[in-house]
């Protein structure tokens, strides 16, 4: 990330994190249920069945889904060296490539105001994604369980967060205080992604969810600051690096 991109991303952060501390707008429990908030969400749940099938077909097809790794230099190394693959649809644009190879899915995604990136996540069996921090408080983040392994009744495949731990000068053995959340096909759950959280797929087949990044609902100020930092961000070379290198090539 460039070194203006890095500082604006910086200063809104903080900018962010203190508005939310002074109550300006609502903070996340660890994970948040209730979509009312988001409505225009519901749409996806709705048509869990045709996400789902598209999903199985783009397995079945064995295409070269590229490693989270292989996404960026920026996000390489740490959590991303793990077998853990992003079917990306879009990140700051739609990547029309991909989405040709999921077209009902895309089509719903583009019907999300707000949506900044949208990929279904793939967590090969027995990965454990290391406790971590998000990078942007100006995003809710959205999983919908799709390929689930036995919907999760020997909950195996979970995602965990501690709330209360924010701060990134804190120990990471935080998360052992943190609360679990075992997704389930066709379920969705929000969540705040700059608290400290890890992730864990511990069965003996894939898990898919499909993970969004949505702008947060704000006070219309910090709304208008948030899109425009979003707007700057996503301006950056490893933004582009991403779309360019999240293209589905042949196997």
């Amino acid at each position: 990330m460039g070194k203006l991109a890095s500082r604006i991303k910086d200063q809104a952060a903080e900018l962010f994190i203190g508005a939310e501390r002074r109550g300006v707008f609502r903070k996340l429990p660890a994970f948040e249920q209730n979509l009312s908030e988001y409505p225009e969400l519901a749409i996806l749940s709705e048509n869990y069945a045709t996400i789902r099938t598209e999903c199985e077909s783009l397995i079945r097809q064995q295409l070269r889904i590229p490693g989270m790794e292989e996404l960026t230099s920026y996000t390489s190394g740490g959590i991303h060296q793990i077998a853990w693959k992003s079917f990306m649809f879009k990140s700051g644009s739609f990547i029309d490539e991909n989405c040709a190879l999921a077209p009902k899915t895309a089509a719903l995604l583009q019907k999300i105001p707000g949506l900044y990136t949208a990929f279904f996540s793939v967590l090969e069996p027995h990965q454990h994604i290391k406790p971590h921090w998000g990078y942007w408080k100006g995003f809710v983040r959205y999983h919908l369980g799709v390929i689930i392994p036995d919907n999760n009744a020997g909950r195996k495949c979970w995602i965990r967060i501690n709330p209360e731990a924010q701060d990134r000068t804190q120990a990471r053995d935080a998360i052992e205080q943190g609360e679990r959340y075992f997704w389930k096909n066709g379920e969705a759950v929000l969540f705040d992604d700059t608290f400290l959280h890890d992730a864990a797929n511990e069965s003996d087949q894939v898990r898919v969810v499909l993970f969004l990044d949505l702008a947060r609902k704000m006070p219309w100020p910090l709304a208008l600051l948030n899109r425009l930092f979003l707007w700057i961000a996503h301006q950056d070379k490893s933004v582009r690096e991403i779309r360019a290198n999240a293209k589905i090539k042949a196997a």
